[in-house]
């Protein structure tokens, strides 16, 4: 099974309302809470959970805007030691617009985190395959089906 957690802190120069708009314009089907992080309500944090379903506008923004080879790079650098899971980050800033962007590190106003479990590695291996098949000169050498990505 995948499980997709993604979690963005709020700012005080934010509001939870575009944190939220930020992480529902890539992950639409993500359920979302708010918790505030400190005593006088300064910062917060917006942490979403979704499943396979829910990665799916993330796929169509990947070759959208043509970043599947960025994106894989990104999986490979953010793979766990026990290869069930990646986390990355993405821009907050972008994503309010509904692009992706991955930083290269944590932003001044902070990221979104992402991270996507499997049930094994091999799972997780066809996922990345999913979102970010291998190419070659620009062009997907070949991309399974969302259907074939679980294991059952």
């Amino acid at each position: 099974m995948i499980t997709v957690k993604i979690s963005a802190r709020v700012n005080p120069t934010e509001t939870e309302a575009n944190v939220r708009t930020a992480v529902k314009r890539i992950f639409p089907l993500a359920d979302l809470t708010y918790n505030k992080t400190d005593d006088i309500g300064l910062w917060g944090l917006v942490e979403g959970t979704t499943g396979l379903e829910g990665l799916g506008h993330f796929h169509h923004l990947l070759r959208e805007k043509e970043i599947i080879d960025t994106a894989r790079t990104q999986f490979e650098v953010g793979m766990s030691k026990n290869a069930d899971s990646i986390s990355f980050r993405i821009s907050k800033f972008v994503a309010f617009v509904g692009c992706l962007n991955f930083p290269a590190d944590e932003e001044s106003l902070g990221s979104l985190h992402v991270t996507i479990s499997a049930d094994s590695s091999f799972e997780l291996q066809r996922l990345m395959e999913w979102l970010a098949p291998p190419t070659e000169k620009g062009r997907i050498l070949f991309e399974p089906d969302i259907e074939d990505v679980e294991s059952t």
